[in-house]
């Protein structure tokens, strides 16, 4: 199982703006900071964390679980909304499983953040 997981980022105030908008649609909040590390993740612990450095090369996959439809619709909204890029519309991926919906966007990094649900409609 794993506890917690990060990322670095090239602009920590960029990033961390991304971070707290896109997420906040999965209930997810910024819980814990330090000079160049923030903390998000659903209270009362952070379990995704980003960090001011070189980022990561290749970019990498984080996808993360919604508990229903709407709400992986309201992430990928934000995050546009935030100044991501869409990389893939919410929706039905079949090919997954019959149930998977997600959205993919690229976060300021270039990184595919994806929200998923795996519940039926």
């Amino acid at each position: 199982m794993i506890d917690h997981t990060g990322l670095s980022v090239a602009d920590m105030a960029k990033s961390k703006a991304f971070y707290r908008a896109a997420l906040a649609p999965l209930g997810y909040g910024l819980l814990m900071e330090f000079e160049q590390f923030a903390g998000f993740g659903v209270p009362p612990k952070p379990d995704f964390w980003i960090g001011h450095g070189a980022p990561n090369v290749p970019p990498i996959h984080v996808a993360f679980r919604a508990d229903s439809r709407a709400q992986v619709d309201a992430f990928h909204r934000a995050a546009l909304a935030e100044g991501a890029r869409d990389n893939g519309a919410p929706g039905l991926r079949p090919h997954y499983h019959p149930n998977y919906y997600g959205a993919f966007v690229l976060d300021p990094d270039g990184n595919n953040i994806e929200a998923v649900c795996h519940a039926a409609a």
